[in-house]
């Protein structure tokens, strides 16, 4: 992991010159939770100004980033990070709690977040990504790999959500995606059976589906509802 991004930080420097204000490692892999083969390294990289001359620049390092398997990195501005705090106030929350600088200056330090659509972003995020895996699904119910896939591939953000719902209601926050999940089991007081399995299952890819992977989807729906209900449960002044 530390090669890549000391990769990614070689190419950046070159490519955006002194615009480059800050590279930054946010996400699981800045928390320690992050799996070879199944996390995405998540990079904010700050400039001074975005234009349409930094894209092109920004082109051929974010094509070999995602080549190598990596979500392109998060591209924002000085003035864009001073002012989206109210816009983003879950990413910035967590940037503020865990981050690794990888180059330049630290813009996340003194950054105050305002949380004034916190709750209302939960529950917006929510809802989509819920909405989103309903119809990613019915694509491919019929395919057991497929299914498997996405569910591997969305439980991180449900988890991240997840950490959020917690915080909101406040209840200390959890980093880990199972220590999460054993967190909203308490609160809700609810099992979260399916995604405990599809966590083991994104741990170890090779790993046997123990039941019917519809079943398993249906399962998991009714966790994620479970989740979206105890959001919208509270209180909307939060």
């Amino acid at each position: 992991m530390e090669q890549k991004l000391e990769a990614l930080v070689e190419r950046l420097k070159p490519a955006f010159g002194e615009s480059l204000v800050s590279a930054i490692l946010y996400g699981s892999a800045a928390v320690g939770d992050w799996h070879e083969h199944s996390s995405d390294l998540n990079v904010l990289c700050v400039l001074t100004q975005i234009t349409p001359h930094e894209l092109v620049q920004s082109e051929p390092v974010f094509r070999w980033w995602r080549e190598a398997g990596n979500p392109p990195p998060l591209l924002l501005s000085e003035e864009e990070v001073r002012t989206s705090t109210d816009s983003f106030p879950m990413e910035f929350s967590d940037m503020r709690q865990h981050r690794q600088v990888l180059y330049g200056r630290d813009v996340i330090e003194t950054l105050e977040v305002d949380r004034s659509f916190y709750r209302a972003q939960v529950e917006h995020e929510l809802r989509a990504k819920q909405i989103r895996l309903r119809q990613k699904a019915a694509e491919v119910l019929s395919n057991p790999d497929r299914l498997v896939k996405l569910l591997a591939d969305s439980v991180s953000t449900f988890c991240v959500l997840g950490r959020h719902a917690l915080i909101l209601s406040g209840h200390e926050p959890r980093w880990k995606k199972a220590e999460i999940v054993a967190a909203l089991e308490d609160v809700t007081r609810m099992p979260f059976n399916a995604t405990n399995e599809i966590l083991a299952i994104r741990a170890t890819p090779k790993q046997k589906v123990a039941n019917d992977t519809a079943a398993l989807f249906g399962s998991y729906l009714k966790e994620v509802g479970t989740l979206v209900r105890f959001v919208d449960g509270l209180d909307h002044r939060s």
